[in-house]
């Protein structure tokens, strides 16, 4: 059951025994812990995450706590943002995936606790095994890891999804190569991550990345399409929303001018849809995204330059 599965402090083998996983190497022997049946495999030695922590936060008996009136309230408005890529994104994604060998194809996503726009699409494919992990216990968390630091065998997957995760990494480059490692001779990837946005995960919330930004860290990787899945005007009407929470202090008066914003904003993302393709679209992106395939080549930062799209070439 658990063969794919290695210690993320060391990458041997581990062994179930009653409610943990113990790692098979004697001069390791971490073990963790099975909640209601999800393994949370943390190296706590490199993570800003310790297993006490994750496993006190999650819900008794694993119910998940009833929306709070503010979160039920921001679901009711308007929202002021868009991602206008990502179902067509992930119809690439999957059509890739089909055009791989072998019947069942394995993709791992990170940061997978709820579902992920688009996702839909290869959620209803029963040819396709999502194994989906994430730092916390989401209604769809298989597995709790720390992207640094991947519990898997290497070689494993076909692809890796990763939206909205980038930007709470420490680490990012460490990310990256465990992607790597993880995946087959020619896996897949798919990232989406802010660019220009503001402070949105609070003290873990730490990078941002413009479309040249992204495509670097992703050297290691051929491009099959890359560009902005948020534009320009949903980083105006970010800013509007912050500027507005910039005169109060109070959470209730965060409220206030969070449906204020919300009422008066909410048509500024939808400019969006005719700007994406556009030079400055791309420049000023609210957030960009990636998909490749695993390469044996790096891309130079000389190639790099030559693929900047934007408006200032």
């Amino acid at each position: 059951m658990y063969t794919h599965l290695r210690c993320p402090v060391c990458r041997n083998g581990l062994v179930a025994s009653e409610s943990t996983l113990v790692c098979v190497a004697t001069a390791c022997g971490a073990t963790f812990p099975i909640v209601d049946g999800i393994p949370v495999l943390i190296n706590e030695g490199a993570s800003l995450f310790t297993i006490s922590d994750v496993v006190a936060s999650r819900d008794p008996g694993g119910i998940p706590p009833s929306p709070s009136w503010k979160q039920r309230l921001a679901a009711a408005l308007p929202p002021l943002g868009k991602n206008y890529r990502a179902p067509e994104n992930f119809v690439l994604l999957h059509d890739e995936l089909r055009a791989r060998p072998g019947a069942m194809k394995r993709v791992l996503v990170i940061g997978g606790g709820i579902l992920g726009l688009g996702m839909e699409h290869l959620v209803g494919d029963p040819t396709v095994e999502l194994v989906e992990t994430d730092v916390f216990f989401g209604p769809r968390s298989r597995y709790i890891v720390d992207a640094h630091d991947l519990p898997f065998a290497d070689g494993i997957f076909d692809a890796v999804v990763m939206q909205g995760v980038l930007g709470a990494l420490i680490d990012p480059n460490r990310a990256v190569s465990e992607i790597q490692r993880v995946l087959q001779p020619n896996g897949l990837v798919y990232i989406e991550t802010p660019f220009v946005q503001q402070v949105c995960m609070g003290r873990f919330d730490f990078q941002r990345y413009s479309h040249l930004g992204l495509r670097r860290l992703f050297r290691a990787f051929e491009e099959i399409r890359s560009g902005a899945q948020a534009g320009p005007a949903m980083a105006l009407a970010w800013s509007y929303q912050y500027l507005l929470w910039s005169f109060v202090t109070s959470r209730m008066g965060r409220s206030v001018m969070l449906v204020v914003a919300r009422l008066t904003g909410w048509w500024l993302p939808q400019v969006d849809r005719f700007l994406l393709d556009r030079p400055g679209g791309i420049d000023g992106a609210s957030g960009v995204f990636f998909l490749g395939r695993k390469s044996k080549t790096v891309l130079s930062d000389r190639e790099l330059l030559a693929g900047y799209r934007g408006a200032f070439a």
